[in-house]
């Protein structure tokens, strides 16, 4: 088994037409663990939401073995969404207040993706761009099904409606994937500000290039900007190599 060695860059950016910034990031390379959190419930509700789960990540213990920080990153999410509906149920008079997630944890050459919502995880390996997760909205099954295409899917009147968020229901339902990781991926973490703008086929063009994770989450931001950037754009892009 190989030794593999990460470098990661996150951006996050309130774009061009929102007033605030409800996302919220976090990339721990040395727990290998990055964050995407995109928050909903309008200002103050959401950037609170995504900013008390990245926060509270932030400081989970990554000691021990890599079940054992799994087990404690899908306790600490179990919290955070009793915490996000009691804060909602004490200052904005219950009001919808949470966020979505997309979580990477990685250990040697196996990953583990944990999300609800539409925030993504995508990987690039040998020049090929998949998404690692599913999104929980009502146009996945279609997507599975093969009625209509990702890229028909993304452009949907209907796929802003999300059916799972941290804080969206009294019990949170994460899904969760194990994966295989290579020495050469390059995997995206991104809130839909991000892929609503920008192609599948451009973030692959950007990702194979030869430039450093922070370049290329850099290209990523300027060219969702260059769209119109409807809503906030967050990235975080992560490349492993053998140590």
């Amino acid at each position: 088994m190989s030794e593999l060695q990460w470098d990661s860059a996150g951006l996050t950016d309130t774009g061009k037409r929102r007033a605030h910034n409800e996302d919220a990031i976090l990339a721990r390379p040395e727990a290998r663990l990055w964050v995407v959190a995109d928050g909903m419930g309008g200002h103050a509700a959401g950037d609170v939401a995504s900013r008390m789960l990245t926060e509270t990540l932030a400081d989970v213990d990554s000691s021990g073995s890599f079940p054992e920080f799994v087990d404690r990153v899908d306790d600490a999410l179990i919290h955070i969404n009793r915490d996000i509906r009691s804060h909602a149920d004490e200052n904005f008079g219950g009001k919808t207040m949470g966020c979505t997630v997309v979580i990477m944890v990685s250990s040697a050459n196996v990953g583990v993706c944990m999300w609800a919502g539409d925030s993504r995880l995508y990987r690039l390996r040998q020049g090929s761009l998949i998404q690692v997760s599913r999104d929980h909205d009502p146009l996945e099954e279609l997507v599975e099904r093969g009625v209509l295409t990702p890229e028909e899917a993304d452009d949907h009147p209907d796929s802003s409606v999300i059916t799972r968020a941290v804080g969206g229901q009294p019990e949170l339902c994460l899904d969760c994937i194990l994966f295989d990781i290579e020495p050469g991926d390059v995997y995206l973490l991104c809130s839909d500000g991000l892929y609503r703008e920008v192609e599948r086929d451009e973030m692959r063009d950007i990702l194979l290039g030869s430039t450093s994770v922070d370049e290329r989450a850099q290209s990523l931001l300027d060219l969702a900007l260059e769209r119109g950037a409807r809503d906030n754009v967050s990235i975080i892009v992560a490349a492993c190599e053998e140590a």
